[in-house]
C-alpha cells in the first residue's frame, strides 16, 4: 500500500533514505559521494517535501519499506530498504510515481544513480546527459539525467 507521508513519518523516511544510501551506494560510489547524498537528502529537505505533500511511502509486511518523492514531473528520492530490494517494491513505487506524473505532464524526468540506471533503462527511460559533481575528498559523483514520455503521449503518437 502506498501512503502519503506526514510530518510524523519524517524519521521513517529519513531512515529509509539514509539506510539505503549507506548500504547500497557505498558499493558504487566513493565515500565522499555517499556523504554528498546523505547531506543532500537531509532531514530539512525531506521535511520540506513532506510539508509540500509530495513524499510517499510503501508499506509491505506491516512495515514501511520504501519511499518516493514526486516533484512536478520528476521522480526524486526513490529508495527501498536494502533487505526489501529485488522484491518488486522499487517497481511499485515507480509505477505509482509515473502514473501520478502522467496525470498532468507529457514527460517524466529522473536523475539516475549508477545503482538504479539499469532499472530505468528497462522502464523506457532515455539518457539525456551525463552529469558530474565534485563531492567530498575530491570524489566525483557521476549520474545521468533521464527522460521518458508518459504513456498517454506514447498512445497519442501511435494513433497518428
Amino acid at each position: 500500500m502506498i501512503l502519503k507521508a506526514a510530518e510524523k513519518d519524517l524519521d521513517m523516511v529519513v531512515n529509509i533514505t539514509h539506510t539505503t544510501i549507506s548500504g547500497i551506494y557505498s558499493r558504487y560510489y566513493a565515500m565522499g559521494v555517499v556523504d554528498f547524498f546523505l547531506k543532500h537528502h537531509n532531514r530539512q529537505n525531506i521535511l520540506a517535501d513532506i510539508e509540500n505533500g509530495i513524499v510517499w511511502m510503501l508499506e509491505a509486511d506491516n512495515c514501511l519499506v520504501g519511499t518516493v518523492t514526486v516533484k512536478e514531473n520528476a521522480v526524486n528520492r526513490l529508495f527501498v530498504l536494502p533487505e526489501y530490494q529485488s522484491r518488486g517494491f522499487g517497481s511499485q513505487l515507480m509505477d505509482f510515481a509515473e502514473k501520478k506524473i502522467a496525470e498532468s505532464f507529457d514527460r517524466i524526468y529522473i536523475d539516475s544513480s549508477l545503482a538504479a540506471k539499469e532499472m530505468y533503462l528497462k522502464r523506457g527511460y532515455k539518457e539525456k546527459q551525463t552529469c558530474k559533481i565534485i563531492a567530498n575528498n575530491g570524489d566525483i559523483l557521476v549520474y545521468d539525467e533521464m527522460e521518458k514520455m508518459t504513456d498517454s503521449i506514447l498512445r497519442k503518437y501511435k494513433n497518428i
